[in-house]
């Protein structure tokens, strides 16, 4: 049968994680990539695994806790971003490292953590989706779409211009601060079907394929959208039907979607260019010749 993947539990887990992962992570990455800050989701993804240590370490569910410390991770950050002048990148390397060297040491502490468990958060795994990662995958979920759709004009306007949008009275440290607990949400999210190592790539490749065939925002935060679900589910099939890493086939699958609309989009762009170029030309020969200056006018 066709549809036989349907019929294991952890398949229907999976793939409702695979939906909400391919929705929410072009939905923030979108504005992470008009602030310029495309890779701020793999250092959120390198402190979240300190929150899944401590999730092993204090025998709860490793999801929330690893968003409750990513969320306080993306408030540092930001902070770093307001105050942080010559030795910012100093300490965000040592919180991106020291994120991800204290997950490795929490979980190898723990009594029920193992390196297999490590492995299934930093690459993804399908068959360790449980149902109550999947409730708290949904009400994350919630929270994330609620975010970047309710609040996509402020969100828009802080992230293409932040002067501008302080003088029209946006509470523009406020919407930062959203931004980065939002993108940290959405890095636990992710982190069960993709993994905290490849979450940055489902958030920015489905945004820049996007991009190569729309230059509006609204139509590109849609097709982003539908790329990215289009490849979690596609990577999440193949997967099972393979039996290969579903991350990285997710990852992958972004990719060629990138050079596919790459490739679609050059000839109708260079066909644009050469058409508006025909039409300046004719403009040029319909507009009169201008009459030559007087002799007694000095310039």
């Amino acid at each position: 049968m066709m549809l036989e993947f349907l019929n294991p539990p952890f398949m229907q887990r999976a793939l409702i994680a695979a939906v909400l992962v391919g929705i929410t992570a072009p939905a923030i990455g979108i504005y992470l990539v008009q602030r310029r800050q495309a890779l701020m989701g793999d250092g959120i993804g390198h402190v979240a695994m300190t929150g899944v240590g401590l999730g092993f370490l204090l025998s709860t569910n490793p999801v929330w806790m690893a968003t409750l410390v990513a969320v306080a991770g993306s408030v540092v950050m930001e902070l770093i971003r307001w105050y942080g002048r010559t030795r910012g990148d100093i300490a965000l390397a040592m919180l991106f490292y020291g994120g991800m060297a204290g997950g490795v040491m929490l979980i190898n502490l723990s009594d029920t953590g193992s390196n297999a468990n490590l492995t299934s958060y930093l690459f993804g795994s399908l068959s360790t989706v449980s149902e109550e990662d999947v409730t708290a995958i949904v009400v994350l979920a919630a929270f994330v779409v609620l975010v970047t759709v309710g609040l996509r004009r402020q969100l828009f306007a802080v992230s293409q211009d932040e002067e501008f949008a302080r003088v029209t009275g946006l509470p523009v440290r406020v919407l930062n601060l959203l931004v980065a607990v939002t993108a940290a949400v959405t890095v636990t999210v992710a982190m069960r079907v993709v993994g905290l190592l490849l979450v940055s790539a489902l958030m920015v490749v489905p945004v820049a394929a996007a991009q190569q065939i729309s230059k509006s925002f609204k139509v590109t935060f849609v097709l982003a959208v539908v790329i990215g679900t289009a490849v979690t589910l596609a990577g999440t099939v193949t997967s099972y039907y393979q039996d290969v890493p579903p991350g990285a086939t997710i990852v992958l699958l972004a990719i060629a979607a990138f050079v596919l609309l790459t490739a679609l989009a050059t000839p109708l762009a260079r066909r644009r260019a050469k058409e508006r170029g025909s039409e300046a030309d004719r403009c040029t020969l319909e507009v009169p010749a201008a009459r030559p200056a007087s002799d007694d006018v000095r310039v």
